[in-house]
């Protein structure tokens, strides 16, 4: 049954405060306010070999207004529920606009800040596909499962630690514009996680993580009914660690790669996903984690990849992370295209981006992590679409001679312009004349991303694709961090360069 909005948070006075800030900016000439409320509530549960390390629970409640006043942005957030609070907030908004103003042009700059034109979205509420709130679930549930997951592991042969986490986020928010949108929703996301450690005096240590994504979801999601099924995925892992304790040493060299989701969608997450952000790629964003290759010189001709690759920003996909109603600029939800048969012709915009390239319409892409921080261009969900005929994973192994099968992600590291890396996983596999042949360890496959990408010869098809992500896609300055997604199917790639970790790591 759909969710409503939680009536806790519409008995907050949104509208009052909303009308009083926007009032304000209007009469002080800002050409463009937005008005947004937010009560933010994450809670975390931690348990080391079964026993409670660490929890907390914590809400962030206030509000923020932004302005546009002479072509110069104005931001100010506050936690006091009053109108003549909120008021004062808007203010403050717009005597920093005026002062940026004077520092850009001091600074010799004449660029004016324009936004792209939206329809008006009038009264317009959304939740997000869930079915049971985790925050209604007894904390001693939550804990007591994690405990019986780490006790199922210890139990196990060879299994010497093990570390079970929870995160939960249950997010409200009002948004409301100078133009005319008022919209409020509702969102719930869940990250569980459960690491089984295994020591051995020849060997050291390893570990093996579950593969179970973070998700859009609520508590089903951890109690099978959520469409993971967590008893299989722990009854395997001590005999797969066990396996990995014993495997060899990966030979370098060049070898096929089979990739499975939950590992490829970590490549999608940094090699496109950082990539298409088009502030990125103009430079706006450059000191955290740097620019991109996809320069908007290179929109409609660069060949990202093989004629296979399609990948979509999408706002708009059930259970995704960085799934919404609207963002925080008021923009309705979109999909769109960021790769076509493999050439690149979109990129992830937000208002102000999208009205300086003159692109149209914004696609959706503003976000602030907590109400005391200004929106900015965030990551949509990401996501390389499979083939709609395409093979299963076995199929694609099969297809293989000589080969390496990955499995989980695990380490990785890129450039500054999102083009050379090194990605390592939780799994190995060999394979030889289209079968597995047991596990490999210290392994990590390195690329550079139009080359990688278009060495992909074979994508599987729906039925091997899988919505991955993270909880901790950072951007900005200062520094925030937002939920995102990304789905993908296994796929095949030609001759990828495989190291061997463990080599490398002696020769430094």
């Amino acid at each position: 049954m759909p969710h409503e909005i939680d009536p806790s948070f519409l008995a907050l006075p949104l509208r009052p405060l909303a009308d009083a800030a926007l009032a304000r900016a209007r009469a002080l000439g800002a050409q463009h306010a937005d008005f947004r409320l937010e009560r933010v509530r994450s809670a975390s549960w931690r348990l080391r070999d079964a026993r409670p390390a660490g929890s907390s629970d914590a809400t962030d409640l206030g509000y923020a207004v932004r302005v546009v006043h002479n072509g110069t942005w104005g931001f100010a957030s506050g936690v006091e529920l009053t109108m003549d609070a909120a008021a004062r907030v808007a203010s403050q908004a717009v005597a920093m606009a005026k002062l940026s103003a004077k520092i850009i042009a001091a600074a010799g700059s004449d660029e004016r800040v324009e936004l792209a034109e939206e329809p008006v979205h009038s009264e317009r509420t959304w939740v997000s596909s869930y079915d049971i709130d985790p925050f209604e679930v007894p904390d001693g549930e939550k804990s007591g499962l994690l405990a019986d997951w780490s006790e199922r592991l210890l139990g196990a042969e060879g299994v010497a630690h093990v570390d079970a986490s929870l995160l939960t986020v249950h997010e409200n928010k009002f948004y409301a514009d100078s133009a005319g949108t008022v919209t409020t929703q509702q969102r719930v996301r869940l990250h569980p996680q459960v690491t089984a450690v295994a020591v051995d005096e020849d060997s050291g240590f390893d570990s093996l993580r579950t593969l179970a994504p973070p998700a859009g979801r609520g508590w089903e999601y951890l109690t099978g009914a959520g469409g993971w099924d967590w008893d299989a995925e722990l009854a395997q892992m001590p005999s797969l660690l066990a396996e990995k304790m014993r495997a060899p040493s990966v030979e370098p060299g060049a070898y096929d790669l089979v990739v499975d989701p939950s590992n490829l969608w970590l490549t999608i997450h940094e090699s496109i996903g950082h990539a298409t952000e088009l502030d990125r790629a103009l430079g706006y964003e450059a000191a955290y984690a740097g620019t991109s290759f996809a320069t908007p010189d290179l929109l409609g001709t660069l060949k990202y990849g093989s004629d296979i690759m399609n990948v979509t920003g999408d706002r708009t996909a059930e259970h995704g992370l960085a799934t919404i109603g609207y963002d925080d600029e008021g923009v309705a939800a979109q999909s769109w295209d960021l790769v076509r048969d493999g050439v690149l012709v979109g990129y992830q915009t937000d208002r102000r981006i999208a009205r300086l390239m003159d692109l149209g319409r914004s696609n959706g892409c503003a976000y602030a992590d907590s109400p005391a921080h200004v929106p900015v261009q965030r990551m949509a969900n990401v996501s390389l679409q499979p083939a709609p005929d395409g093979p299963s994973t076995q199929e694609l192994i099969a297809g293989v001679e000589r080969g390496i099968y990955v499995v989980g992600d695990r380490s990785w590291s890129i450039d500054m312009q999102r083009y050379n890396f090194q990605f390592t996983g939780q799994r190995a596999y060999a394979i030889r004349n289209g079968r597995l042949a047991g596990q490999i360890r210290d392994f990590a496959y390195q690329g550079i991303t139009p080359e990688f990408w278009g060495s992909m010869e074979a994508v599987g098809g729906p039925q091997t694709y899988v919505l991955g992500g993270a909880f901790n896609c950072g951007k900005a300055q200062p520094g925030q961090v937002a939920s995102v997604s990304h789905g993908c199917p296994s796929a095949l790639f030609r001759n990828v360069n495989i190291l061997n970790t463990a080599e490398e790591a002696g020769a430094a």
